[in-house]
């Protein structure tokens, strides 16, 4: 890493993924805290791609869609700061999280990866919080317009395929560092990965390691 220049993280997450949700919170204050000394690069993981095959391979025996909702409810139980709306993955169930992050990715190609992580930020709020369903298209029409970014601008990415294309590339790109689920921080060039409900400290700790760390200094292997 250059002298003075920012660390870049590579964050991969999944919209629909419930420790992401939580995890925006760590990173929000990561990048407040740490302003000008870290740089998030955001990435789109598939792990609910295919929601109705995810619930039938993994939650058949343990309560189908009722029982993963009373997973999330309880998972979130101790967060006090986060409200989850009582129809999520009861009544509201989005097949897949591929729409969202198209629509992310069309963001990211019209305005900004800023602009984008602000778009998450606004899906997962829908989601979780107020029980929209954020894989049809009019809902994600309706919240990005909501969000300050126009919706008929953001066909033209859709339609020409640019917006797939940047996120078959995030799909490829975690496939080939091995990223194992939703989030994940991959650091110092893919040799450091925190992956799940890690804690805002740990995250701390180990951008901070890689700060101060001397860059000349040798590899123990």
């Amino acid at each position: 890493m250059a002298s003075g220049s920012p660390l870049t993280v590579d964050y991969y997450s999944d919209v629909l993924c419930v420790w992401a949700w939580v995890a925006q919170q760590r990173v929000d204050e990561l990048l407040t805290q740490m302003e000008g000394s870290v740089a998030l690069r955001y990435h789109c993981v598939d792990v609910f791609g295919d929601v109705p095959g995810k619930i039938a391979s993994n939650w058949a025996e343990r309560g189908g869609y009722q029982g993963f909702a009373e997973h999330v409810a309880h998972a979130l139980a101790e967060y006090s700061d986060f409200t989850l709306h009582p129809d999520v993955w009861t009544r509201v169930r989005p097949v897949s999280s591929a729409n969202a992050h198209l629509l992310i990715k069309a963001v990211e190609s019209v305005y900004s990866p800023e602009a984008g992580a602000i778009m998450a930020r606004a899906l997962r709020q829908a989601f979780f919080s107020n029980g929209q369903d954020v894989a049809q298209l009019s809902v994600l029409a309706q919240l990005a317009d909501e969000a300050g970014f126009s919706w008929s601008t953001l066909q033209q990415p859709i339609d020409n395929g640019a917006a797939m294309a940047a996120l078959m590339g995030d799909y490829q790109r975690a496939r080939a560092a091995g990223i194992k689920g939703s989030p994940s921080y991959v650091l110092d060039g893919g040799r450091q990965v925190l992956f799940g409900n890690v804690g805002y400290r740990v995250i701390r700790a180990n951008v901070e390691e890689l700060l101060h760390r001397p860059p000349d200094s040798a590899s123990w292997c």
